[in-house]
C-alpha cells in the first residue's frame, strides 16, 4: 500500500479538483491521469506514480489541493499478481497510414498551439483541421475578422464625433465589396502565418474530419480519402460553433455571427437576439454602416459577463444606435416573408426587419469524434459533446487530453475574460 501524493506543480497553491478520473477498485497503469487541477491560468492531470490498485480516494470534485495533498491509497502490489495471472496475448495492431507522438484534433488558438509546442519539445506532431486554413473560428471567422471591422467602424464613428469640434466630413461613401477585401487581407495574412510557422516546425498537417476509431487510433476523411492514424496521445481542442433556435425558418437573411461577417448587403433595419458580446460586436459594425438595431435578450441586462459600470457606460455611449433594447424578453416565433422577416416576441409587439443575427452562444463540436470503436458509456448516442470527447473516449481511446474548450464549461462569448 502506498499512498499518492500531488507531486510538484510549480508556484500552484490551493488549486480546485475539477475533476476524479478513477474510483475505488479501478486498476491503473503507470502515468495513468488520477484527477483533473484547474488554477485561473491552466488545467492539468495528475498521473499515478506507479500501476496498481485504487483502495481509496483522498480527494473530491471541489476539494483544493497543493503539492503533497494525498490524493488516494495504492495497492501496486496487487496489481503486479493480477497482471502476472492473466494470459499474455500480444496487443492488437492496426495498419495506420501515418504514426506519430502527438495528434492535434482541430486548429484553432488552441490546437496549433498545442501542436507547436509539442513540435518544439521534439515531438513528431499531426495537426487534423477540418477547413483549408489553420486558426479555427477566432482567426478565419470570429475574433480577428470581427477586430478588423471594428476597428473601421470606431474609425468612421470618430470622424462623424468630429463635426462636435468644428470639423465635419461629408457622409462616408460604402464599398463593400471593398471593405469584405480589407477584411479578408488581415484572416489571409495571418492564416498564411500559421501555415509558414507549421511547416518550419514540421508539423504534418491534415485536412480533414477527424474521429477515433480504436485505441490510439483516429481516422482523417480527407479529399484523397480515409487515412488512419496511430498516436502515442491525442489532445482535443475541437472548438465550437454557433448555437442555433430550433424554431427559426432557414432563410439567407437569417444569419449567425459567421454569415454576419460576410457583409453580402446593408439592411435598413436588423434585429440582434442575443445580447452578448458577439451580436453586439456585429450590431456595432452594421450600425455604423448606417443599419437601425433592435436587440432582444432574455435575461435582464446586456452583456452580462461584463462588469456591470463598463456595460453602463458603452449603454449610454451607444443608445443612438438601438430603436429598441427588449430585455426580459423571450423570441417566440419566426416567420420570413417577400418584404422581411416577422419575429414575435413573448413581450413585445411583433415587428419586421430586413436581417436578423443569431447570437445565443455556442456549442460544442465534437459529438462525432468518439463515434467508432467506443464502449460502455461511450457508444454512440450517448451525447454529452464535452464528456464525450475526454471522460468516456479516453475508456476506448487511450491518452487523451482537451483544450480549455472542452472543459464542459459555458463557452464564452468573444472579448470575453477567461
Amino acid at each position: 500500500m502506498r499512498e499518492v501524493l500531488v507531486p510538484d506543480i510549480g508556484d500552484f497553491k490551493q488549486v480546485e479538483v475539477i475533476e476524479v478520473l478513477v474510483k475505488p477498485g479501478d486498476s491503473i497503469a503507470n502515468e495513468q491521469s488520477l484527477i483533473t487541477l484547474e488554477s485561473d491560468k491552466a488545467t492539468m492531470e495528475i498521473p499515478s506514480p506507479d500501476a496498481g490498485v485504487v483502495r481509496a480516494l483522498k480527494v473530491k470534485v471541489g476539494d483544493k489541493v497543493s503539492q503533497g495533498t494525498p490524493i488516494l491509497v495504492l495497492d501496486s502490489q496487487q496489481a503486479v499478481k493480477a497482471e502476472a495471472a492473466k494470459p499474455s496475448s500480444p496487443p492488437a495492431q492496426t495498419a495506420a497510414e501515418v504514426d506519430c507522438d502527438v495528434v492535434v484534433l482541430g486548429a484553432g488558438p488552441g490546437g496549433y498551439s498545442a501542436a507547436f509546442r509539442a513540435a518544439d519539445l521534439g515531438l513528431k506532431t499531426v495537426l487534423v483541421e477540418r477547413y483549408p486554413t489553420l486558426g479555427g473560428v477566432c482567426l478565419n471567422v470570429g475574433c480577428i475578422p470581427s477586430k478588423a471591422l471594428l476597428h473601421t467602424a470606431a474609425v468612421v464613428d470618430a470622424a462623424r464625433s468630429l463635426a462636435a469640434h468644428g470639423i465635419a466630413f461629408g457622409e462616408p461613401n460604402l464599398d463593400l465589396a471593398k471593405l469584405r477585401s480589407f477584411k479578408d487581407k488581415v484572416v489571409g495574412k495571418l492564416t498564411g502565418g500559421l501555415a509558414a510557422m507549421a511547416k518550419l516546425r514540421k508539423v504534418t498537417v491534415l485536412q480533414g474530419a477527424g474521429s477515433f476509431e480504436g485505441r490510439n487510433l483516429l481516422a482523417v476523411d480527407t479529399q484523397e480519402g480515409k487515412k488512419k492514424l496511430r498516436f502515442a496521445s491525442a489532445i482535443i481542442a475541437a472548438g465550437s460553433q454557433a448555437a442555433r433556435l430550433p424554431f427559426l425558418p432557414e432563410d439567407p437573411r437569417i444569419v449567425d455571427s459567421t454569415g454576419a461577417l460576410e457583409l453580402r448587403s446593408l439592411p435598413k433595419n436588423m434585429l440582434v437576439i442575443g445580447g452578448g458580446i458577439i451580436g453586439l460586436e456585429m450590431g456595432t459594425v452594421y450600425s455604423t454602416l448606417g443599419t437601425r438595431l433592435d436587440v432582444v435578450e432574455m435575461l435582464d441586462g446586456l452583456m452580462l459577463g461584463a462588469d456591470r459600470d463598463l456595460v453602463a457606460v458603452w449603454q449610454k455611449a451607444n443608445a443612438g444606435r438601438f430603436d429598441n433594447v427588449m430585455l426580459k424578453t423571450r423570441t417566440t416565433k419566426a416567420e420570413a416573408t417577400q418584404d422581411g422577416i416577422r419575429v414575435w416576441f413573448d413581450a413585445a409587439e411583433p415587428r419586421r426587419y430586413d436581417m436578423v443575427l443569431v447570437s445565443v452562444g455556442r456549442t460544442p463540436n465534437g459529438k462525432r469524434i468518439a463515434q467508432g470503436g467506443a464502449r460502455g458509456p461511450c457508444r454512440s448516442g450517448s451525447g454529452g459533446g464535452h464528456e464525450v470527447a475526454l471522460r468516456c473516449a479516453r475508456h476506448s481511446f487511450g491518452r487523451l487530453y482537451r483544450s480549455r474548450d472542452r472543459m464542459g464549461r459555458p463557452n464564452r462569448g468573444r472579448g470575453e475574460k477567461e
